[in-house]
């Protein structure tokens, strides 16, 4: 999977991908931009397309087992797919920190004890086997 963190107006995530306990990459990009809008994508990777074309508008088919941070127009939400009913989206609080992914347990417990965003997914690499690889973090401007 992954662990995507935000904190203090910083999204940071890491870039492994895995297929059951192989690392197939080390140096996946997991944030997508696409007409203005940047997704930063947890879950099956080949999901992840399928995820921003229901953003926009697509019937969903089949399972799509993605969950993102999607950061539009300075606001933050949490999008998944609902098989039946197409995007469902919760905003996240700017002034707070969240996580998502494989790695969520560590990454909040790092933030509640003062880690950046960056800081939270490297310590959240250290003990979740689907966390790894370059770090990565983009900057949110308010």
């Amino acid at each position: 999977m992954t662990t995507i963190a935000y904190k203090d107006g910083v999204i940071a995530y890491d870039s492994q991908v895995t297929r059951g306990d192989v690392i197939t990459y080390d140096d996946y990009e997991k944030c997508t931009e696409y007409k203005g809008v940047k997704f930063f994508c947890s879950g099956t990777v080949s999901d992840h397309q399928k995820l921003i074309d229901v953003y926009f508008g697509a019937k969903p088919e089949g399972n799509i087992d993605v969950v993102a941070l999607v950061l539009n127009n300075g606001t933050l939400s949490l999008v998944a797919v609902d098989d039946n009913t197409g995007i469902w989206m919760s905003p996240v609080a700017l002034d707070r920190p969240y996580a998502i992914g494989s790695g969520t347990a560590f990454a909040f417990a790092a933030m509640d004890m003062g880690a950046s965003a960056s800081k939270a997914v490297e310590i959240a690499a250290k003990r979740d086997t689907s966390t790894g690889g370059t770090i990565r973090t983009v900057l949110i401007k308010e």
